[in-house]
C-alpha cells in the first residue's frame, strides 16, 4: 500500500508579493523604476524545451508561473504602481501547451494593478516618462534592450517635456537582500521542502544493496520527490559511491554501489521554488566498518556542533572557523595529520581533506542569494534566515594514507532556520548517527 502524500502546506498569498514589492520600491530613491523580466523557455532539442522553472528575483516579486513575462513597478503612478506584461490569451496555442493566465488573470489572480499582453510592450515607454533612474538586472539582454529602447525614444521627445531615465542601476543587490531574511509563509514551504527530501534520504537507505546501482538510488530519492510534489530536484542529485563520494560534485550517479563501502548522497527536493539541501553518508550494506565510523564520527560531532552554534548574531565565518578545528583535531587524532592543532590550522594543512566552507544561505536558490560580508566584516546571522551545515572529510587514495582510509569520502548536511533564540533544524527526519542509520537500513523495505 502506497503511503499518503505529505498535506500541501498554502502558497505563498498574493498580499504577501505585493507588500515584497512595497518593501522593494521604499529601498529605490527618489524618481526610480524597475524593469524585470522573467525566464523564457530554453530549448532542450530540436523542438523540445526544459521543463520551465521561473527566475527566483521574478517570482519573489509576483509569483507569476509563465515564461515570457515582464514586470515593471513604477512608483507613484496614479493607473498603478504594479504593472505585467505576459502572454496574451490564445486558444490554439493553448490547445497545445496549456490555459494562459493572461492580462485579466494577472490582475484577478496575482494581484498586479494592470496586465498587458506582450504585444503592448512598447507602451512601457510612455509608462517610463518621468521616471530618471531604472533599475533593473544589469546583465539581461532583454531588460538592457528595453531600457535603451524607452530612453532613446524618451530622448527624442524631450523638447516636448518628456523625461528619460538617464542612469540604469542594478536591481538584483535590492532583491537579494530582501531575499535573504524569510517570512513565516517561506519558512513553512522550506519545511515542507525540508521534510520531503528528508523522506527520500530514507528512502534511499532502506533500498541500498550492495550490486545496485548510483542511478537506482537517484531513481528512488526522485520518485520520492515527485510523489509528495516537489516536481524537481532543487538541484543536480549527487549519489556517490566509494571514491566517487571524494568528488564534490559528482554526477555520473553511473557505478555499481560495492559491499564494504560508503554512498554519499547530496539530494533536496523543490516545493513551490524553495529548496531543500540535505548530504547523508551511510554504508552501502548498512554496516559501518570501524576505520569508516572512525572518520564519521569526526564529521559528524564537528556537525552537531556547528548546528548547535546556529544562533542570531553568530556569523558562517565562526561556525565555520569552529568546523575547522573540531575536524583538524580528529585528523590529528587517526593520524591522517601530524603536528600541533594550532600549526595545522594556520597553515592550512586540513585542505587537504576539507575543501570547502561549512555554509550557505538556502531559500529559493540552493546556493541562495545575498551577501555574506557587511563593511567588509563577516555578516552576524539574524533570525529569518535560513543556512546549511555541511562539513565533510575526503580522503585521497595516496600512498601516505593508511589504507583502510583511503577513497572514503563523508559528507553530512542539514538545513537550519536562525529563530530569535537560537536554530530551528529543518530535516530531523532524515536519521544521520551511526547507530540510527544502521537501524533504519535493517528494517524491511
Amino acid at each position: 500500500m502506497l503511503p499518503e502524500p505529505l498535506p500541501r502546506p498554502a502558497p505563498i498569498s498574493p498580499e504577501e508579493f505585493a507588500a515584497r514589492r512595497e518593501r522593494l520600491m521604499a529601498e529605490l530613491p527618489e524618481g526610480s523604476a524597475v524593469l524585470l523580466p522573467g525566464a523564457t523557455l530554453k530549448t532542450r532539442n530540436h523542438d523540445s524545451e526544459f521543463p520551465f522553472r521561473q527566475s527566483s528575483d521574478f517570482h519573489y516579486l509576483c509569483g507569476f508561473p509563465e515564461p515570457e513575462a515582464l514586470l515593471l513597478l513604477l512608483p507613484g503612478r496614479a493607473a498603478g504602481e504594479a504593472v505585467l506584461f505576459c502572454q496574451e490569451k490564445d486558444p490554439e496555442k493553448e490547445a497545445w501547451t496549456g490555459i494562459r493566465i493572461g492580462p485579466e488573470g494577472a490582475v484577478q489572480d496575482y494581484g498586479m494593478d494592470e496586465g498587458f499582453d506582450n504585444g503592448r510592450r512598447a507602451d512601457l515607454v510612455d509608462m517610463l516618462d518621468g521616471y530618471t533612474s531604472l533599475y533593473l538586472p544589469l546583465g539581461d539582454g532583454v531588460a538592457m534592450a528595453l531600457a535603451e529602447r524607452a530612453r532613446s525614444q524618451l530622448s527624442t521627445r524631450a523638447r516636448r517635456g518628456a523625461v528619460a531615465p538617464t542612469r540604469f542601476a542594478d536591481v538584483s543587490e535590492l532583491i537579494h537582500e530582501l531575499r535573504l531574511t524569510k517570512s513565516e509563509a517561506e519558512l513553512t514551504l522550506m519545511r515542507h521542502a525540508a521534510h520531503i527530501s528528508a523522506l527520500a534520504h530514507c528512502r534511499a537507505m532502506r533500498a541500498s544493496r550492495p550490486g545496485r546501482h548510483e542511478y537506482q538510488l537517484q531513481a528512488e530519492i526522485e520518485h520520492e520527490f515527485a510523489w509528495h510534489g516537489a516536481r524537481a530536484p532543487a538541484y543536480g542529485t549527487i549519489v556517490g559511491g566509494g571514491a566517487n563520494a571524494c568528488v564534490l560534485h559528482y554526477v555520473e550517479n553511473s557505478a555499481p554501489l560495492v559491499d564494504g563501502d560508503l554512498v554519499l548522497i547530496d539530494a533536496g527536493g523543490e516545493f513551490d521554488l524553495y529548496a531543500g539541501d540535505i548530504t547523508r553518508t551511510f554504508p552501502v550494506n548498512g554496516r559501518f566498518s570501524a576505520s569508516q565510523r572512525a572518520l564519521y564520527d569526526i564529521v559528524l560531532a564537528a556537525e552537531e556542533r556547528a548546528v548547535a552554534a546556529v544562533k542570531p548574531g553568530a556569523t558562517l565565518e565562526s561556525i565555520h572557523q569552529g568546523v575547522v578545528r573540531d575536524m583538524t583535531a580528529g585528523l590529528l587524532e587517526l593520524g591522517l595529520l601530524s603536528g600541533d592543532l594550532e600549526t595545522c590550522i594556520e597553515s592550512g594543512a586540513y585542505r587537504r581533506f576539507y575543501l570547502h566552507s561549512t555554509s550557505h544561505w538556502l531559500g529559493l536558490d540552493v546556493h541562495d542569494v545575498g551577501s555574506y560580508r557587511v563593511s567588509g566584516e563577516p555578516r552576524p546571522l539574524e533570525p529569518g534566515m535560513v543556512v546549511t551545515i555541511e562539513p565533510g572529510l575526503y580522503i585521497p587514495d595516496a600512498d601516505d594514507i593508511p589504507a583502510e582510509y583511503r577513497g572514503i569520502g563523508i559528507r553530512i548536511e542539514d538545513d537550519v532556520a536562525v529563530t530569535a533564540d537560537g536554530g530551528e533544524v529543518l530535516t530531523p527526519q532524515v536519521p544521520k548517527a551511526a547507530e540510527e542509520i544502521e537501524a533504519l537500513m535493517g528494517r524491511p523495505d
